[in-house]
């Protein structure tokens, strides 16, 4: 049985200066609490690794307003005017990786496979500096795993052992994240007994699950 822990404790087991996976896709399925957290205790220097910035004041946005991020890598930063302005003015490096590349960069890390090969970006600024493989006369940019030390994971219920079930788009990233960190917290909006959430709904086993946030007080 996992214990149930504060916002507060957990987020003291982020340094600074940490490799940082945060679920979410524009703020949806993002671990809100968990990110208050940072930014209250004044988090700096992290590397996050996200499908996005989302937007101000929201998921990954709030981080980017606080100045706790120092490199981004994710697949777009549109929607994020703060953002964008950090970018220019070189206080954040932002690392551009098209959606499925990104995904598949991240779930290399939690399968163990050396990278993966994708003709996405193939003759764009993407290809710049990254190796080449030719497989049966194809091109591929050979593009190499995306690991963390904590994956932040948004989950829709978890039971007493860790097990992770997930809602609509929080699916998208949160599940192959708890695969590629070596230290996993998940914030689930409820916590159930075992056995609620059906077998065939855990997407993530609770093997993988270091820590699960308490209820909010």
């Amino acid at each position: 049985m996992k214990q149930a822990i504060r916002a507060t404790e957990l987020a003291a087991l982020v340094p600074d200066g940490a490799t940082v996976m945060i679920g979410g896709f524009m703020g949806v399925g993002s671990p809100e609490r968990l990110i208050d957290a940072l930014v209250t205790c004044g988090r700096r220097g992290l590397t996050v690794i996200a499908n996005d910035s989302a937007v101000p004041g929201v998921g990954v946005g709030k981080l980017v307003t606080a100045g706790a991020v120092v490199r981004l890598v994710a697949s777009h930063i549109g929607l994020n005017p703060e953002t964008q302005a950090r970018m220019n003015a070189g206080e954040i490096a932002v690392e551009l990786v098209p959606q499925g590349t990104l995904v598949e960069r991240i779930r290399a890390a939690g399968v163990g496979l050396g990278g993966v090969l994708t003709p996405t970006g193939l003759g764009t600024p993407v290809e710049d500096g990254k190796p080449v493989i030719e497989v049966e006369g194809r091109r591929y940019l050979l593009e190499t795993p995306l690991r963390a030390d904590v994956a932040l994971i948004a989950a829709r219920r978890a039971d007493y052992v860790g097990n992770l079930e997930y809602f609509l788009t929080a699916q998208n990233f949160n599940p192959v994240m708890a695969m590629a960190a070596k230290l996993v917290i998940a914030e689930p909006e409820h916590i159930v007994p075992v056995g609620v959430i059906p077998p065939d709904a855990v997407r993530t086993p609770g093997a993988l699950v270091d820590h699960v946030l308490g209820r909010a007080t």
